[in-house]
């Protein structure tokens, strides 16, 4: 695995695991802030945050899991279905480490971390009990109740995802029966914030 993947927290006898994804041109640093909010809830869960595997070409010094260079609403599902094998390789890599399942283990994402998390939510084999999207969307929209409990988390003031793909979101994965929730933050733009957090406080357990 990438070696810029950053150990938040590393308990002695680990019971969950919890992965940030970060954003398109980002790397994990940008995630610290997040992984101490899950690690002050749970200190049983390793917590890690996840270094994308590829050289941003955005960012010169970021990562990426996939290229937005002329990224449409045609070729997104392409990359992303590109870029899913590491990914879901990436994700039993540390769920060996905690020695957990899908069942004991939670996907936040922030942004290209988002949706490379909704799209592995997807099956019903889901490798993750809890998808936690933050300012995400989905590549393509879900056309069956997906496998992980979705939350969906956005900015009402986002300019790079507008929170309109979140209502559209959840209204889809009601339709489909999903275990979903949404919470939308006011004033809030495009960044992992902890006004978002403490909406999503109120589905976690305690």
């Amino acid at each position: 695995m990438h070696p810029a993947s950053l150990v938040i927290q590393q308990p002695s006898q680990t019971q969950r695991l919890v992965l940030l994804m970060h954003g398109v041109g980002s790397v994990p640093q940008s995630m610290l802030g997040v992984g101490a909010w899950f690690a002050q809830r749970d200190a049983q869960a390793l917590v890690v945050s996840v270094a994308s595997p590829y050289p941003s070409d955005v960012s010169p010094s970021g990562l990426q899991w996939f290229s937005v260079r002329g990224v449409t609403e045609d070729n997104r599902p392409q990359r992303v279905e590109a870029a899913m094998p590491l990914f879901l390789q990436t994700v039993r890599h540390w769920q060996a480490q905690a020695g957990v399942e899908a069942r004991d283990t939670l996907i936040a994402g922030f942004s290209q971390g988002a949706i490379m998390a909704l799209e592995a939510g997807k099956p019903a084999d889901a490798p993750a009990a809890t998808v936690v999207a933050i300012a995400g969307r989905y590549a393509a929209a879900p056309t069956a109740r997906p496998g992980a409990t979705v939350h969906l988390l956005h900015g009402d003031a986002d300019g790079v995802m507008p929170v309109a793909l979140a209502h559209a979101a959840f209204e889809r994965l009601q339709a489909l029966g999903a275990k979903a929730t949404l919470d939308v933050a006011p004033g809030v733009g495009h960044q992992p914030d902890a006004r978002m957090l403490a909406l999503l406080a109120r589905h976690l357990p305690a």
